[in-house]
């Protein structure tokens, strides 16, 4: 039997990812929000979430326990990107001196980049309640990490794995 802490951790570990990935694509595609380069790390680290905790739907045991544990663990780096990019659009650190530049498909590919827009990742595109989406990323990330942590952990000391 799986331990209800432990099923808590595993869903948390796959939806909290998959919604902020589906949120960064809404925003990018419905709304013309283009990532910059430190958004899509923060994209590629909520990808590589996505691996353990989908294979912790189909583990058993004790593996199962450390997939959910590793979600949580890569859940956390992604928090902290999202932390450390936050502080680049507050002003608080430099960040990196590159911009991304988004262009478009099709057509002639020169003309394309020169005509593409250039995405800063020291400028917050967009805010709620003056957090910006890589700050809504650090603190929806971070409570979700430590939730799957603490409970995977707590599954784990009550020796409760199941089959």
């Amino acid at each position: 039997m799986l331990s209800p802490n432990l099923a808590i951790a595993r869903a948390i570990a796959l939806l909290v990812p998959a919604s902020l990935l589906a949120g960064a694509y809404v925003s990018q595609y419905g709304f013309g929000l283009y990532p910059c380069e430190m958004c899509w790390w923060q994209r590629y680290a909520h990808f590589a979430v996505l691996v353990p905790a989908l294979l912790a739907f189909v583990a058993r045991g004790e593996l199962r326990l450390w997939l959910v544990r590793l979600a949580g663990v890569l859940l956390l780096i992604a928090a902290m990107l999202g932390g450390y990019h936050a502080g680049v659009e507050y002003g608080w650190w430099e960040g990196i001196t590159t911009c991304a530049t988004t262009a478009a498909a099709g057509g002639d590919p020169l003309e394309a980049i020169l005509n593409a827009p250039i995405v800063r990742c020291d400028t917050a595109p967009w805010d709620l309640f003056g957090i910006s989406l890589a700050g809504w990323n650090f603190l929806i990330s971070g409570a979700a990490a430590l939730a799957v942590l603490i409970l995977s952990a707590q599954s784990g000391r009550k020796g409760v794995l199941g089959s």
